[in-house]
């Protein structure tokens, strides 16, 4: 059965006792200070390097921490302003910072200063352990002559004040050494012999002083910042242990007050930081979220500069965020920052590689356009009309299959290779005039021909095509006609012979419709993907058909833009287009049909 003074040195041993991590902790999620710049962190920086107290290691990361955050949120935003304002991200280079060589310099300083303290402080750890033991022995030493007891008293009394001066001993060894030495001093107290007078008054005295200490941590009860209170509650409980005992009587009753105190702020201080701890995960949680966002976003496709702009912006949108959301879990704060960074930096890696490459791009296409001004360039003189034409149309053909180059580069060119085209087809134009005469005739000739055409619709059968055909013939076979009477003329002549070859054609295609929708069933047979292959290639053929509808039309243009006169070249094109729409018609059908079979 332990005493009640043994009960009390148990219950002073429990209580709870700050330990390295807590002090850390507390140290870390105490108001800190919020630097606007790196140069006010490296001014921090240089202060701790050059000051004459130690390093806190709490502060020291957290001066990392924040120094590099603002130094990547500056070399980005000094990126974005360079890409704004028309810089070329592949020639981009990030200058040597000089604040940065200054913050490691100064970092290296109070590394080497925190590794001697360090060292200094456990040799100061060791060397208070032996006074403390030599102390202790002293105290033994007097126990073992009890009739000596009231003489070494005032002995007794000094080596108390020498131990409360000795600080730190090794973590490892203070509560086993304080529990030693608690235990002489409560034996030398009980061999003491003072009269009562004496000893009463020394009870008495211990009891004000305990008094007071109970009464403060009573107080502390009504800070608000719990950090400090809780240090200030760590200092009250050193001068408790120190201060000598009461009467016995009492000795329960001050502890149990004392404790009572200790326990409200206890409480507090863990309240803090489950609620601090309780806003870091949150933070990390949202910071997660705002990684797989990034992550998301480095891995879209981005097809063109419109691409790149519209995640660019997500991207510095997401890192704008990052900078409201307050700190994670110390364990995992580096790490969770050094995710979020990564993505950033593949993201804007990636947009620089893009455009590197596009810039190559940009300069073998302008390469290619200038090969066909070059040839344009050589042909624009020739009087080989008919050959030469071809020529052009094929080199407006190949134009189209050039990719761009950068806008106003992209219009010059176009201005330069159009402008030679047009100067062609209008000389090819002006060549064909004929005579007046011979104008006139070739018109009685084209309006005999419309009105065979005319009575053609009314007619049906088999040969009907071959008769259109014959009367095209001797149609294009025939001159120019008077300027005046050309459009007129072409006109009439272009509108029957549209009615009839969509006659033609729409019971040709409903032929070719019908007999495709008829080979579905075999197509389908042929395997799982077989129809969706299908589909896949007449949706190449409707592409290919569209684009050389597109380029007849452009050339058309261009010759009915200046022509005075018509000529078989005109009507030959017009012919083409309308073939080719009929085809582009059809396969539309098609892909129909398809899909229709595919839904049943």
């Amino acid at each position: 059965m332990m005493d009640s003074q043994e009960q009390t040195l148990e219950q002073e041993r429990n209580i709870q006792q700050p330990t390295a991590e807590t002090e850390q902790n507390a140290l870390q999620q105490h108001e800190r200070k919020q630097y606007q710049n790196k140069q006010e962190v490296l001014e921090r920086v240089r202060e701790i390097a050059q000051s004459d107290e130690a390093p806190q290691k709490d502060e020291v990361d957290y001066l990392k921490t924040v120094f590099y955050k603002l130094h990547t949120a500056e070399r980005e935003a000094k990126l974005k302003d360079y890409i704004a304002n028309g810089g070329n991200p592949d020639t981009y280079q990030i200058v040597p910072d000089e604040t940065e060589e200054a913050f490691k310099a100064e970092m290296s300083i109070i590394k080497e200063r925190r590794q001697k303290l360090f060292l200094e402080q456990e040799q100061e750890k060791q060397d208070n352990l032996q006074k403390k033991l030599d102390i202790i022995e002293k105290i033994k030493a007097m126990i073992t002559s009890p009739e000596e007891a009231n003489k070494s008293y005032k002995d007794f009394k000094a080596l108390q004040e020498e131990w409360k001066e000795i600080k730190n001993v090794p973590v490892e060894k203070a509560n086993e050494l304080w529990r030693n030495y608690q235990l002489y001093v409560e034996q030398f107290y009980d061999l003491l012999k003072l009269n009562s007078e004496a000893r009463e008054y020394d009870f008495k005295k211990n009891l004000e002083k305990k008094t007071r200490l109970c009464e403060a941590a009573e107080k502390l009860a009504e800070t608000p910042d719990a950090i400090s209170a809780f240090h200030q509650l760590q200092q009250l409980h050193q001068e408790y242990r120190e201060t000598g005992p009461v009467a016995k009587e009492l000795r329960e009753e001050i502890w149990a007050r004392f404790k009572a105190a200790s326990t409200v702020i206890n409480k507090k201080h863990q309240q803090y930081f489950d609620e601090r701890k309780a806003q870091e995960e949150e933070n990390l949680t949202r910071k997660t979220a705002l990684c797989e966002k990034i992550e998301a976003v480095v891995k879209e496709d981005n097809k063109n500069s419109n691409d790149w702009d519209k995640h660019t912006k997500a991207i510095m949108e997401l890192q704008a965020e990052w900078k409201t959301i307050g700190f994670a879990p110390q364990k995992m704060n580096v790490k969770i920052f050094e995710r979020f960074r990564k993505a950033c930096d593949e993201f804007f890696k990636n947009k620089a590689e893009y455009f590197r490459n596009r810039k190559e791009e940009y300069k073998n296409n302008a390469d290619k356009k200038r090969a066909l001004i070059e040839k344009a360039k050589a042909l624009q003189d020739s009087t080989d009309w008919k050959s030469t034409s071809d020529k052009f149309i094929n080199l407006q053909k190949e134009w189209k299959t050039i990719g761009t180059v950068p806008k106003k580069m992209g219009d010059q060119m176009w201005q330069e290779f159009n402008g030679i085209c047009n100067k062609f087809f209008e000389a090819a134009n002006a060549a064909g005039a004929g005579t007046r005469s011979a104008e006139h005739q070739n018109l009685n000739k084209k309006r005999e021909i419309v009105e065979q055409l005319k009575a053609l619709t009314e007619q049906a059968g088999d040969d009907l095509q071959a008769k259109v055909q014959k009367l095209v013939a001797e149609y294009q076979a025939v001159g120019h006609v008077p300027y005046k009477e050309k459009d007129k003329i072409y006109e009439e002549y272009h509108a029957i012979l549209d009615k009839l070859y969509k006659t033609l054609n729409i019971n040709s295609a409903k032929r070719r419709l019908n007999n495709f929708k008829d080979n579905l069933k075999q197509v389908a047979g042929r395997g799982e993907n077989a129809l969706d292959n299908e589909r896949a290639r007449l949706m190449r053929q409707y592409e290919q058909l569209k684009n050389e509808v597109q380029t007849y039309e452009n050339n058309l243009g261009f010759l009915n833009a200046s022509s005075k006169k018509g000529n078989s070249l005109i009507d030959e094109m017009n012919r083409k287009v309308q073939k080719l729409k009929d085809q582009v018609q059809l396969v539309r059908e098609k892909i129909k049909a398809i899909d229709s079979n595919k839904q049943q």
